[in-house]
């Protein structure tokens, strides 16, 4: 944790509700975009920050000031994020109706943009394949370089498990792509009667 956030950790652990608001302003991105990666659904990951803040706040106080607070507040909305992917198991949403919400400060053109959202919406769609626990570890992995340890603080498993499920999640999400490659070829066969370049 940087030195600066301890100080803010330290006066929200008294009741310093400003402390608390300046650690919101600070983390909410990060959390918002854990939530959305998990939930897939822009109302329901910012329902899930704010119930992670909510849950934060609360706890404050038994907070173990030697745990990096990120990792602490990140394992809360994973958590949670988890409980509700349980809850509603069985709904499906289209990704095809729903926007990326990653926050970005750069502007990137309008191709680049929308090359940047199918590749998005891949990656989503092979996340969604993977088992609730599985999916958290590997965007606490790749997208916020959480370590094994952090990880496995996280989400109470040992650094053998957490290896174990990166793992098996990178194996499962490879196969899953691998496996649509040929499918998209054969369609193209299909409708054409023979492979074809695209026409640019």
């Amino acid at each position: 944790m940087q030195d600066s956030d301890s100080i803010w950790v330290a006066r929200a652990r008294r009741g310093d509700a400003d402390a608390f608001s300046h650690l919101v302003e600070t983390y909410q991105r990060p959390v918002f975009n854990l939530c959305y990666r998990m939930l897939n659904d822009a109302g329901d990951a910012e329902d899930a920050a704010q119930e992670t803040f909510l849950r934060a706040y609360k706890a404050m106080k038994d907070y173990d000031e030697s745990r990096p607070f990120p990792t602490w507040l990140l394992s809360i909305a994973a958590h949670y994020c988890i409980d509700q992917m349980r809850k509603r198991r069985m709904a499906i949403v289209s990704l095809e109706d729903l926007p990326y919400m990653e926050i970005s400060d750069d502007a990137p053109g309008p191709e680049t943009t929308l090359s940047r959202r199918e590749e998005q919406k891949r990656v989503q769609l092979l996340l969604e394949t993977l088992n609730p626990t599985d999916r958290v570890a590997v965007i606490m992995y790749y997208w916020y370089d959480f370590s094994y340890d952090e990880i496995g603080e996280a989400l109470a498993l040992s650094m053998s498990a957490v290896k174990s499920r990166l793992h098996r999640a990178r194996l499962s999400m490879a196969q899953e792509w691998i496996s649509q490659q040929p499918q998209a070829g054969l369609t193209e066969r299909t409708r054409h009667g023979e492979a074809r370049s695209p026409a640019f």
